[in-house]
């Protein structure tokens, strides 16, 4: 091999599905490496007297098979690609020998110069394998790959589909507000959309990013005519999914916490329309997680309840058993309550909710307006019109509040 030590490695996609590969050596390559063998399918025989727990598993449950014995000559026989990484030299040179005289091709992880194959460092992102060999320098190959694969996965590398892909509609839960917040999968959706139509409370910023040909509608702005506010989003929805766009109906939040997520599915269902609920990181306990309150804690909470506060407690239109809330011992967490907050507080306090258990009120939770104004049940209503909060805001009601790092 030393006379062609110079020329780049030629990269090529094995596929082994079915075939047979040897593995030698049970340790920590092999720890490393079996996962993505078993994924492409292969029919791998490990060869060791021993072996890491976790490839011993991927034996006992029966992904790989395991021969609990040194090298031996004539192990490489009818393999395809061979892995060798045991702590015998000697075993290891016969090993990469015998697939030399084999043609079989093999990666020794103990001389990478003695091998007839390199593994790339490798990493997936919804189908596309990158793989990236940098000749001897694998800690730049796994820096390469990691930058390329976040690309992917974040939509900030782009990469548009050029074959015919699926249209339809995606409900992306886009989370409590701030852009870093956004789920992998949900950011690499909306980077790939045609059309999207965004809650006010969803992550704006993210739309600034978006390529110029991208449609970007505002829910809130949307010709509601003969139609109700959901009705006229759901129509926008099917009316560009069927004009053959992917489309992202980017919400605020996680889509099925207070989002109306389930009507928009079921109304693209009735039209026959595919669609991909993608879950997103709900304000009720991100937020106040950014303000420092846990809505659980030892000995403090061990519950938490979120309610919709956007309903008065005495409205003919509530389904909320405010009674029953107020006699609960753990964390109360309102959303869309600054309105009612007031009377909200009156109820719990009147169904038995001690007037002095404490409350914090964050507003715009996890983005650089963010604010928290602490006050107890009985002065909630109060503090929210002398601070002047606005929404978008969560309650946190509950002795959690008073919870800080020292204690």
């Amino acid at each position: 091999m030393a006379e062609h030590a110079e020329h780049a490695a030629y990269p090529v996609g094995l596929r082994l599905s079915g075939r047979r590969v040897v593995v030698l050596g049970g340790g920590q390559v092999a720890q490393r490496r079996l996962p993505s063998l078993v994924a492409a399918g292969a029919d791998v025989l490990l060869i060791s007297p021993s072996a890491k727990p976790s490839v011993e598993a991927m034996a006992d449950t029966g992904e790989i098979r395991w021969e609990r014995r040194r090298y031996a000559p004539g192990d490489l026989a009818d393999a395809w690609y061979a892995l060798i990484s045991t702590d015998d030299p000697e075993a290891n040179a016969a090993a990469s020998q015998e697939a030399e005289d084999r043609r079989v091709w093999c990666v020794r992880s103990d001389d990478a110069e003695a091998a007839t194959a390199w593994t790339p460092a490798t990493g997936r992102s919804e189908g596309v394998t990158v793989a990236v060999l940098t000749g001897r320098d694998p800690r730049r190959s796994a820096a390469v790959r990691d930058a390329i694969v976040e690309g992917l996965r974040d939509g900030t590398l782009a990469a548009p589909h050029h074959r015919a892909r699926a249209t339809g509609v995606a409900l992306v839960g886009g989370g409590p507000g701030d852009p870093d917040l956004i789920t992998v999968r949900g950011r690499r959706l909306l980077a790939e959309a045609d059309v999207v139509i965004a809650d006010r409370l969803g992550p704006r910023d993210l739309l600034a990013e978006l390529p110029p040909h991208v449609e970007v509608i505002d829910a809130a702005k949307i010709p509601y005519g003969r139609f109700m506010a959901q009705e006229a989003i759901n129509n926008a929805l099917i009316e560009h999914a069927r004009a053959g766009k992917s489309v992202v109906r980017l919400k605020g939040g996680d889509p099925y916490v207070f989002g109306r997520g389930m009507e928009e599915l079921q109304a693209l269902a009735e039209a026959g329309l595919p669609c991909t609920v993608v879950p997103g990181i709900s304000s009720s306990i991100s937020v106040p997680s950014a303000a420092g309150i846990p809505v659980t804690h030892r000995g403090v909470a061990q519950e938490f309840t979120v309610v919709s506060g956007h309903v008065a407690p005495d409205d003919e239109r509530s389904t909320v058993d405010w009674s029953a809330l107020a006699r609960l011992r753990g964390t109360l967490v309102v959303l869309m309550g600054v309105e009612n907050s007031g009377a909200i507080a009156a109820t719990l306090i009147a169904h038995g909710r001690g007037a002095d258990t404490p409350v914090a009120v964050v507003q715009e939770g996890t983005t650089a307006a963010q604010r928290r104004v602490d006050a107890t049940l009985g002065t909630l209503g109060e503090t929210v019109r002398a601070e002047g909060v606005r929404p978008p805001a969560v309650i946190v009601i509950g002795e959690v509040v008073a919870v800080h790092p020292t204690d």
